[in-house]
């Protein structure tokens, strides 16, 4: 149901770049939105990974530079029986992790400092099995489509209401009702879809991992850390936030309104549900809140606890 869901989601996505098009410039103009929503999409497709790493200054990592975080993407990939991934650490106080790239064979996972420092070993692989969840089933590539469509009408619309031609353009009163609602209605469209693939990507997480409670725990945490520690990266590049597990916006302005993630409550109730389901112990774990600021039980020190995998 979620993939229908998606799939449907992203016609609407595609249909509304269309009829922006053509109530800008008549046939011409939809002719011109889905040559525009070609080029862009072709590019984000070669491009999005090296884009979005860069754009947090993320850093590759290998078996000799971090052994423990590489060794657990690999051990993990191996368990969910894919490629592994390249590995990346980004120097960042605020706790949190995306996946990216354009498929399985061409994939990368990036973690904050930050969040090396406030989970556990076991809620770290929690929330790796998620990105790798993600990467499983093609999200990175959906959710870098439908960013880049989502800005694409934005800059449809400025560009058609001062450069459309003079015969096709609609009305003052409509260009600016285009030049709100277009845009309002993909931001809604993309929010819909990326808050369908965060639910399915807990769940599969948590299948990879082995027990949903310690990536629900790791969300309660994830979440206060964010509410404590801006990330300045982030704000300065909102149109990167979708990629995280937890937004990693403050909430400044109306980056809370327009959240691309579900309710992270909502999601900790689904995982501890899920692994009740499994059969898994849940006791101290999934509780909300439990950020403070502070290392627990550092994975990252001597004497850590082997993975849920095995």
């Amino acid at each position: 149901m979620n993939y229908v869901r998606t799939f449907m989601l992203m016609a609407g996505l595609t249909a509304l770049f269309a009829v922006v098009g053509y109530l800008l410039g008549g046939p011409g103009g939809m002719l011109v939105a889905l040559a525009i929503a070609a080029a862009t999409n072709l590019f984000s497709y070669w491009n999005s990974d090296r884009l979005a790493l860069a754009a947090h200054n993320a850093q590759e990592v290998d078996e000799a530079s971090a052994p423990e975080l590489y060794g657990m993407v690999r051990d993990l990939a191996a368990r969910a029986n894919m490629p592994m991934p390249r590995v990346y650490l980004i120097q960042e106080d605020q706790p949190n992790a995306f996946a990216t790239g354009r498929n399985p064979q061409n994939a990368a996972v990036a973690a904050t400092t930050g969040i090396l420092r406030t989970l556990t070993y076991e809620e770290l692989a929690g929330v790796m099995a998620h990105e790798l969840a993600h990467i499983k089933n093609h999200d990175t590539l959906t959710m870098t489509i439908t960013a880049t469509m989502a800005g694409a009408i934005s800059s449809l619309t400025t560009f058609g209401m001062f450069f459309g031609s003079r015969e096709n353009r609609p009305g003052l009163i409509v260009q600016i009702l285009i030049s709100v609602l277009a845009p309002l209605a993909a931001m809604v469209i993309q929010m819909a879809i990326s808050r369908s693939r965060e639910y399915e990507a807990d769940r599969l997480g948590g299948e990879i991992a082995g027990n949903p409670a310690r990536l629900a725990d790791a969300l309660a945490k994830i979440a206060g850390g964010v509410a404590h520690i801006p990330n300045e990266t982030a704000e300065a590049k909102p149109a990167t936030a979708h990629m995280f597990i937890i937004n990693p916006l403050s909430g400044r302005g109306m980056d809370s309104l327009f959240s691309t993630h579900p309710d992270t409550g909502s999601r900790i109730a689904a995982l501890m549900e899920q692994a009740r389901a499994m059969g898994v112990g849940t006791m101290g774990l999934g509780r909300a809140g439990g950020f403070t600021g502070q290392a627990s039980q550092s994975p990252w020190n001597s004497d850590r606890t082997p993975g849920p995998w095995g």
